[in-house]
């Protein structure tokens, strides 16, 4: 049984964090036996002219340094690493993907947003029970939305809106500040990426939604820990969030269980998207999963 146990890792280089897993896996079963998170804010060092500024370049090699350490015993071959949003966007990836790599050890793809949604789905999916119902999968990166429909492991639908929480935190709450006038400014914002899809996702339909990644996840645990929602996030409860957030009037005074300090300055721009998303929709109750990106790395088929 140990012969069928092969190691493999994924790393995501995305716009707001990097992430690192180390996994066993045993005939398609995913254990995952070691992580490492660094919140690089890779998307919050794009200049105006969408280069990527030196200090932010250095500080996410020497994350990606870091983590090629840890990846020293496993396979070359089964390592994967992919870099998003950001890096779709920056006009000198070329170069830093050159120094990513040296400093990683392993061949670093940056994939396009179709990619990144499909392989989200996939890890969602390998996260929850074996479900046949059709399900709207939601996540919220530092410079992209990804919104997939699909069924048990195939994703039918999918889309990589450019809007993020990083994003959308330094256009609209670049001070920290947070007030109503900011927030609407935000939503309605959110609410103009997703008119090309809201019609076309409305008609599709599904059963069940499910929101991943760190986002949608600090605000799942924001929503219970006050008690605004025993279910999932709901639309009451993200308002209840929101007037929370305008009321505390800026990032430094959140005080919410599951919004660390780290995770604050990006709080408000993600809390806006999810509502908009929720508005525009029309989704009443969102659950969420343990998996997303990373594990779809590890768990795609189509793997070379």
């Amino acid at each position: 049984m140990a012969n069928n146990i092969e190691t493999a890792a994924a790393v995501d280089l995305g716009s707001n964090s990097f992430h690192m897993i180390v996994a066993e896996v045993n005939g398609g079963r995913l254990k995952v036996v070691d992580k490492m998170r660094e919140m690089v804010r890779l998307a919050g060092g794009l200049d105006e002219k969408n280069r990527l500024r030196d200090e932010v370049a250095v500080r996410a090699v020497d994350c990606l340094r870091r983590f090629g350490q840890r990846l020293r015993g496993v396979p070359k071959g089964n390592v994967r690493a992919v870099g998003t949003n950001t890096l779709r966007k920056a006009r000198n990836s070329g170069q830093f993907v050159a120094r990513a790599e040296e400093a990683l050890g392993h061949p670093i793809d940056v994939i396009s947003g179709h990619e990144e949604a499909r392989l989200i789905y996939l890890g969602v999916s390998h996260s929850l029970e074996d479900d046949s119902r059709q399900r709207l999968v939601v996540d919220i990166g530092g410079g992209s939305t990804e919104l997939i429909v699909g069924r048990k492991f195939e994703p039918r639908y999918m889309e990589s809106l450019h809007m993020g929480c990083v994003s959308s935190s330094q256009r609209y709450f670049r001070d920290g500040k947070i007030t109503a006038q900011q927030m609407h400014a935000a939503e309605i914002a959110a609410h103009q990426e997703l008119e090309s899809l809201t019609t076309v996702y409305r008609k599709i339909g599904w059963e069940t939604s499910v929101g991943a990644s760190g986002t949608i996840l600090a605000i799942h645990d924001a929503v219970h820990s006050e008690g605004w929602s025993k279910d999932g996030i709901t639309p009451a409860a993200l308002k209840k969030l929101s007037k929370a957030l305008i009321s505390a009037g800026h990032v430094d005074n959140l005080e919410l269980n599951g919004v660390t300090a780290e995770r604050a300055p990006v709080f408000p721009g993600g809390v806006a998207i999810l509502s908009a998303i929720f508005e525009a929709l029309g989704i009443e109750q969102m659950g969420v999963a343990s998996g997303a990106l990373r594990e779809g790395l590890i768990q795609d088929p189509s793997k070379p």
